[in-house]
């Protein structure tokens, strides 16, 4: 490439990171904050419906059940119509049952609805994950991943003194504090997703805030590296039969196993363990997230800077695990938040890495099946991962065993993933 086109793909690039990065984290902040608001909600929710911890963490679970069963599908018209389209249609949809969360009475009620609720928001991730390979080369794929996926962690920072603060309406108009904190946390993704409507963009030729220039140069680096993957998957059928992308499935089902079982049952663990008020157990909800948040980003830019993904997600894989199940084993706040905080760090490391990999082995219409297929069967693991703890809880009485079991898990993926080639560019 000529030294203008250079200058032309990076200008684009940073353009691009620019414009889209922090609306996609805006919209991720919101949809994650949908999933796993549950959690703060089960500290008044639990007692009031009489839901034991076996019920409670079912339902949490079952949400990935059918998220897993439409992801595929989902991502599949995404490719075909159009992420402004169907992006927006996930997140207005998903806003709506979020918010009539607060309506649940009964055990069967709260399955019903956290059934619904993946079901409207299948394909959002896997979907956004295709539109970053639309407007990205893979050489930055890394740290832009971990910046959008950021939003995972910053909502988890803000998402534990938010939910504190909306149960602390506890009566006000006749409602309890949980069905306030599902009604007020659902509106925005309803907003959002009108607003995705009218300003997302599908690709680099449809940006009129790129110049020539820039649009050109993007768009061919983006053509030259799909011509350059011609041999890999690029079709459904031939991604989904695909062993690399079998394999990184496998070892994506790991993550959600430790990232929900962390996310449903830590307000109940920092509760248990400090004795504090809801929005004290908020407030100190978020610290774990702030570090995930410092080793992401740190993690990713070093993927990108040396080109290799597989040791990064191994090695953070293996010290997150052993975090875990070392936090098993102390029982009092400090410990534990510390144990817990190198926990986040080390799974949280792994996003960035991981799915720029992900996104190396298959292309065109292929990626989007294959992007769907790991992120389908990984999310299996968000269901395995709070169901676990909820049954290990009633008939232990103790998170211990639990978080030994999620710690194992995580590193196991970390040292499966060493068995697939080398990936890199």
């Amino acid at each position: 490439m000529s030294t203008p086109d250079a200058l032309a793909l990076a200008s684009a690039s940073s353009k691009a990171r620019c414009r889209l990065i922090p609306f996609l984290f805006l919209l991720y902040i919101v949809a994650y904050l949908d999933r796993v608001n549950l959690g703060f909600a089960a500290l008044q929710m639990n007692e009031a419906l009489g839901f034991s911890a076996r019920t409670y963490g079912l339902g949490s679970g079952i949400f990935f059940l059918s998220y897993v069963a439409l992801e595929i599908p989902s991502n599949v018209i995404l490719a075909r119509v159009g992420a402004r389209l169907w992006i927006g249609r996930i997140m207005i949809t998903w806003g709506i049952v979020s918010s009539a969360m607060m309506l649940v009475h009964s055990a069967a009620g709260f399955y019903t609805m956290r059934f619904l609720l993946g079901a409207a928001e299948a394909g959002f991730f896997p979907g956004i994950i295709f539109y970053l390979t639309r407007w990205f080369p893979e050489r930055e794929r890394a740290r832009t991943v971990a910046a959008f996926m950021t939003a995972v962690l910053v909502a988890g920072m803000i998402g534990g003194p938010v939910s504190g603060a909306l149960l602390s309406l506890n009566g006000a108009a006749g409602l309890a504090g949980w069905q306030w904190l599902f009604l007020l946390e659902g509106l925005p993704a309803v907003v959002l997703g009108i607003i995705v409507l009218a300003v997302l963009r599908e690709r680099p030729a449809d940006a009129s805030w790129l110049t020539v220039s820039e649009r050109a140069a993007l768009t061919t680096c983006l053509r030259d590296e799909a011509n350059a993957r011609r041999g890999q998957p690029q079709t459904a059928v031939a991604a989904l039969t695909s062993r690399p992308v079998w394999l990184l499935a496998i070892v994506y089902f790991t993550i959600p196993v430790a990232l929900y079982g962390m996310a449903f049952w830590l307000p109940q663990i920092i509760k248990t363990a400090s004795g504090g008020s809801d929005l004290e157990v908020g407030l100190l909800s978020a610290i774990p997230y702030i570090f995930g948040a410092i080793g992401m980003v740190v993690v990713g830019r070093h993927s990108d800077r040396t080109g290799e993904r597989r040791w990064h997600v191994a090695l953070s894989a293996v010290i997150g695990g052993g975090a875990f199940a070392a936090s098993a084993f102390v029982h009092t706040l400090i410990p534990s938040l510390v144990l817990l905080s190198i926990a986040m760090m080390g799974l949280a490391s792994m996003f960035g890495p991981f799915w720029t990999l992900a996104t190396s082995v298959v292309s065109g219409i292929g990626a989007a099946a294959g992007i769907a297929l790991v992120n389908s069967v990984g999310n299996v693991g968000g269901f395995v991962g709070p169901y676990m703890l909820g049954y290990v809880l009633d008939t232990t009485h103790r998170f211990a065993a639990g978080f030994v079991c999620i710690g194992a898990i995580l590193a196991a993926g970390g040292v499966l993933l060493i068995v697939l080639p080398d990936q890199r560019p």
